[in-house]
């Protein structure tokens, strides 16, 4: 490339250059000074040979440095992503690449692969959770039943209605921990057949409201209902967001000592967005836990959350189920002992059909 642009810069300069020096003369009436305009017109092609001579060689100089330097740059950049993804591959999520500081498109591409790395990495601890608390999960009702069967076996005990108990409480809880998984797997993965029909938000309220209200009484918890005047309409499948609500209440009601208050309402957040929540006055929620609470098997009290029956994957079926809808969920808390409130924001169904 540098010789091609020297030979064809020395071209134009040769052609070019003097004939437009010597029409200058002609113009400036020195044409009649032959010898002079001979001297002058050689003098000018010296003077343009030399300057463009040393003009290309620093130039060249010039050129040539700068590739070396970017070429290097750009080899060490390219370098350290080799590296780094292959330390992905091999399973080091952890590795990441400085930005090269060459070019948008580089620091681009370096904060990019940093964020997949980053991601892999959080998805590699997960699953290693993950397996970690399906293994504590079955453990405990294998190992109550493999007992359980041994001493039926050794005649330690008998075959009476607390022993079927016994058994028949740690199979439902593996089958629960087998359903919860499949159902979860299966809103995450978008498999789900969503009935949909426009419903109108405050009905939703009342019918979880209906469901729970008796599993709140028997916990000694007041439950009760609150609907704004406008609760709006949304398009969900019944069914699916009636398994939302009921899983929020059942929880709010677990973790709401007996004198505790429960409130489901329904409301317009904005113009575009319906609102449900479910409100309890119960244990509450540190500040640290909430970004984790709809993580599978996340508990923010293990010990205790086993006591009340709960698989763990609860709140994570209420988000995928939430987002297969087009809406999203979260929890606040104030703190511990100062309650909870759990939100599903839904599109405003008569919003969304204007739009379309």
């Amino acid at each position: 490339m540098l010789v091609a642009a020297a030979a064809t810069a020395w071209l134009v300069a040769t052609l070019v250059g003097p004939a437009l020096f010597h029409e200058h003369l002609v113009q400036a009436n020195i044409a009649d000074h032959e010898l002079a305009d001979l001297h002058i017109e050689e003098a000018f092609q010296s003077a343009s040979t030399i300057a463009l001579g040393l003009a290309m060689v620093v130039a060249g100089v010039t050129a040539l440095t700068v590739s070396v330097v970017l070429t290097r740059r750009v080899g060490r950049s390219v370098s350290q992503m080799a590296r780094a993804a292959a330390q992905v591959g091999s399973g080091r999520f952890d590795a990441r690449v400085p930005l090269p500081g060459i070019g948008v498109e580089f620091d681009q591409l370096a904060g990019s692969f940093n964020t997949m790395a980053a991601h892999l990495e959080a998805d590699e601890r997960l699953r290693e959770r993950l397996l970690t608390d399906v293994a504590h999960e079955l453990r405990t009702p294998a190992a109550t039943l493999t007992a359980y069967v041994e001493a039926l076996e050794d005649g330690v005990r008998v075959l009476d209605t607390e022993t079927i108990t016994v058994l028949n409480d740690q199979a439902q809880r593996l089958t629960r921990l087998a359903s919860d998984l499949a159902a979860v797997t299966r809103a995450e993965s978008g498999e789900l057949d969503l009935h949909l029909a426009d419903v109108p938000a405050g009905e939703l309220v009342e019918a979880a409201a209906l469901v729970a209200r008796e599993r709140a009484e028997t916990a000694g918890v007041t439950l009760t209902t609150q609907n704004g005047a406008d609760a709006g309409v949304v398009r969900v499948d019944r069914v699916r967001m009636a398994q939302v609500l009921d899983n929020l209440a059942v929880n709010a009601i677990r973790h709401t000592p007996a004198g505790g208050r429960i409130i489901l309402s329904a409301g317009r957040r904005d113009a575009t967005t319906i609102e449900l929540t479910v409100t309890d006055t119960g244990e509450g929620i540190a500040a640290e836990h909430l970004p984790h609470l709809f993580e599978r098997f996340y508990r923010v009290d293990s010990a205790r959350d086993r006591r009340h029956g709960g698989s763990g994957v609860g709140l994570a079926i209420c988000r995928a189920l939430v987002q297969a809808h087009g809406g999203t969920i979260d929890a606040a808390s104030e703190g511990l002992g100062r309650g909870s409130r759990f939100s599903v924001r839904l599109p405003d169904a008569t919003t969304t059909a204007t739009r379309a």
